[in-house]
C-alpha cells in the first residue's frame, strides 16, 4: 500500500527542528505540564498526557526534562493559566495555513502572528477562514523498518483505522479523532512506540507549489511561526514538489 504521503510537506521539516532543539522540548514541556493540570500526573488515566510523553520522547527529550514537566504541572509550580487557541490564515502561494498555540496572554500572541503573517506575504483571517478545507483526523506514523506495507495496512485496519500509507521512510496511520487512543494502544501491543501519535488536519484540496521562489518565502514563514514560544504546530495545505524541496534542503 506504499503511496504518496499526505503529510510530506506539511510538517516543519526534522532537519529544521533539529536547529531549534531547545526550543522544541521547551514547548513539549509546556505540552506535558498543560496535560497534567487538566487531567492529572497518571498518564494511564490521562490520554492527553501520554500523548504528551509519547511525543517528547519521539523528539528524543530527556527524561528528567519530562520528569520536571510532569512535576511543575502537579504540584503548581506553574501558575500561568494556558489555554489552547488556534490562529487561521493565507501564506505565501495564498496556500491555508493553520497554528495551534498555547498561550498565557492572547494579547500578545494574536499580534505576534498577525505580523508574521503580514509580514511575510500572508494573512491572517478569521476562526474558520480555512480549516473547512481541512479534515480533522488521528495521526500515528512509525517507522518504515517495523514491518512491510502489507503488514502495516492489515495492522491499521484490525487496529480500527481508517487509512494506511506507507512510503520510503515512515508508515503513516490515520483514524477517527475520537479512535486516536484506542487505535495507538492496538498498535503498539504489536508494534511498539510510534514516532508520534497525535490529533492531526489533513488537508481536503492541496495546494501545489512548483515556484521554488515561492516555497522558499513558504518555508521561511512557517519556521519564523515555530520560533514564537507560544506556537505549537504549523499545519499547512502546501504541497511542494519534490525537486524543489530538494533545492531548499540542499541550500540549508
Amino acid at each position: 500500500m506504499a503511496g504518496h504521503s499526505q503529510f510530506k510537506n506539511i510538517m516543519y521539516r526534522k532537519g529544521a527542528q533539529d536547529k531549534m532543539r531547545a526550543k522544541v522540548f521547551s514547548k513539549l514541556a509546556r505540552e506535558i505540564t498543560v496535560a497534567v493540570k487538566a487531567g492529572g500526573a497518571d498518564p494511564s488515566s490521562n490520554p492527553r498526557l501520554r500523548l504528551a510523553i509519547q511525543n517528547a520522547r519521539s523528539e528524543n527529550m530527556p527524561k528528567d526534562n519530562i520528569e520536571r514537566a510532569i512535576a511543575k504541572g502537579s504540584q503548581g509550580a506553574d501558575t500561568s493559566n494556558y489555554e489552547e487557541v488556534r490562529y487561521e490564515g493565507f501564506g505565501p502561494g495564498k496556500v491555508s495555513v493553520i497554528v495551534e498555540a498555547l498561550t498565557d496572554n492572547r494579547a500578545r500572541t494574536a499580534p505576534s502572528l498577525r505580523a508574521a503573517f503580514s509580514k511575510n506575504g500572508g494573512a491572517l483571517g478569521e476562526t474558520g477562514s480555512v480549516t473547512f478545507n481541512f479534515e480533522r483526523i488521528g495521526y500515528i506514523e512509525y517507522p518504515v523498518n517495523v514491518g512491510t506495507p502489507d503488514a502495516i495496512f492489515e495492522a491499521g485496519l484490525e487496529a480500527g483505522a481508517d487509512d494506511v500509507v506507507s512510503t520510503d521512510e515512515t508508515h503513516e496511520i490515520t483514524c477517527s479523532p475520537d479512535d486516536l487512543s484506542a487505535v495507538r494502544e492496538a498498535l503498539e501491543s504489536q508494534l511498539g512506540t510510534p514516532n508520534a501519535a497525535r490529533l492531526d488536519w489533513k488537508p481536503l484540496v492541496q495546494k501545489e507549489i512548483t515556484d521554488l521562489e515561492t516555497a522558499q518565502k513558504l518555508m521561511k514563514f512557517i519556521n519564523i511561526l515555530n520560533e514564537d514560544d507560544d506556537v505549537q504546530r504549523v499545519i499547512t495545505n502546501a504541497d511542494i514538489a519534490e525537486d524543489i524541496m530538494a533545492q531548499i534542503e540542499g541550500a540549508e
